[in-house]
């Protein structure tokens, strides 16, 4: 872990410590005296405090100057200083659990959306419900965006940078298949069979995902016809997973392999390393995923599958209507239950997600920004467009501390596809089950 401590001064206060080198108030008159007085009662008002805050990853040159530049501006602002640790995203757990036992925290903490509602259980954040409502800033982000950080209706976390996933395809193959991206799920449907047909039975059209990252890829058949996994009412998780809609995106994907056979029934449990792996083989024609897999895929496939043959396109919606929904990820930031100065952490919590240092939080740190206007100019770029439109409308998955346990340690929604797909369970009996395996977990 690093150590990043910010001492940018203002003009005025590199001018006062100058002055006050020079002579001591012993030989000052009188008047002078209560004129620097004067001045330093109408100061920052946390001038010579000092703020702690938790930066999660490893320090680049870009977050380095990022984080100097957000210090100086919040000690112009504030007159206190941040002291700035990068915490690597796997100690970043035990990192917050010891600061929860010992009280040796952070003031201020970046955190992973999806990992709020965890400590939000175990009362570690502090509610900012009245800051995040009462800035004009933060009102700019759009609702939609506040799902995992609003918790039994008290706001947490402030969104900071965001993330979706979008559908990365072989342009080449479209191009000499003569295929047009799809728009709508049954345009998918025959442009996936169409690679298979043209490409080798070997060859996943539309690349089924049933490992550890499954629901990536398949809530935004959920989302798009109008379904969701569970909902908290009445003071506890109710499954929604037998309703006619989630059963609809449900079926629609597990018949990708069962019914339209555009993926082979031998990678059930494949996730989008592997389904990324196969891409840069040769053998995928299309899967969800993000921007990061085209560096890897290039590497992978020694060049031979590079920029010019790879291209995204946002998932459609069943009807044709736009983007479907698609994961809400993204990068939050927090001010720690403990934090010394309350007030001081929320001056600077405040200007991080703000507009200006918002943006620029995300857009240095290839994240989406959440500020509208600056997220439509990103979408100006044919690259970014797909993930820009999706993001405007993303989903969370339910904001439970116990969606983890569900998601990927019971491989709830995976053994149920899976149960389908291999005959064993018919679709109406496998969300029931899983109805309550899910209900189960997340009411723990």
């Amino acid at each position: 872990m690093k150590f990043v401590k910010i001492t940018a001064a203002t003009t005025a206060t590199a001018a006062l410590a100058l002055g006050l080198a020079a002579c001591s108030s012993e030989d000052k008159p009188a008047t002078q005296q209560t004129a620097a007085a004067s001045d330093a009662a109408s100061g920052p008002k946390y001038a010579g405090q000092t703020l702690t805050v938790w930066r999660l990853g490893a320090p680049t040159e870009v977050s380095d100057k990022y984080m100097a530049d957000l210090g100086a501006k919040f000690k112009e602002v504030t007159g206190a200083e941040a002291k700035v640790q990068y915490i690597p995203w796997p100690d970043a757990q035990k990192k917050w659990t010891a600061a929860l036992a010992g009280g040796e925290g952070p003031d201020v903490t970046e955190f992973g959306n999806d990992q709020v509602a965890a400590w939000v259980q175990q009362e570690a954040l502090a509610d900012i419900t009245d800051l995040a409502k009462g800035d004009s800033d933060l009102q700019q982000i759009p609702q939609n965006l506040w799902s995992y950080e609003t918790i039994d209706g008290k706001i947490y976390a402030a969104p900071w940078g965001g993330g979706t996933r979008a559908v990365l395809y072989r342009k080449d193959w479209f191009d000499k298949l003569g295929i047009s991206v799809p728009t709508k799920w049954d345009e998918l449907v025959s442009a996936a069979k169409k690679i298979v047909e043209k490409q080798g039975k070997d060859v996943d059209g539309f690349a089924f995902n049933g490992g550890s990252d499954a629901n990536m890829s398949l809530s935004p058949f959920v989302w798009s016809a109008g379904g969701d996994f569970a909902a908290f009412e009445g003071g506890k998780w109710v499954g929604k997973l037998t309703e006619p809609a989630f059963k609809e995106g449900f079926q629609f994907y597990t018949d990708l392999v069962a019914k339209d056979g555009v993926s082979g029934k031998g990678r059930l449990t494949q996730n989008s390393v592997d389904i990324s792996q196969r891409f840069a083989a040769g053998k995928v024609g299309m899967y969800v995923t993000g921007g990061w897999d085209i560096a890897a895929i290039k590497e992978q496939s020694k060049g031979k599958i590079d920029e010019s043959k790879m291209a995204f396109f946002s998932l459609p919606a069943k009807d044709g209507s736009g983007p479907a929904p698609a994961f809400q990820g993204g990068n939050d930031i927090a001010i720690w239950k403990d934090a010394k100065n309350p007030e001081l952490a929320a001056e600077y919590l405040k200007l991080a997600a703000g507009k200006e240092f918002g943006v620029r939080y995300a857009k240095e740190g290839g994240l989406l920004p959440l500020y509208p206007d600056a997220l439509a100019e990103l979408g100006s770029d044919p690259a970014q467009k797909p993930f820009t439109d999706t993001f405007k409308v993303a989903k969370g998955f339910p904001a439970s501390p116990n969606w983890a346990e569900a998601n990927d340690t019971k491989a709830v929604l995976q053994n149920a596809a899976r149960s389908v797909i291999d005959g064993k369970k018919s679709v109406d009996q496998a969300l029931a089950d899983a109805n309550t395996e899910l209900e189960t977990i997340l009411n723990q």
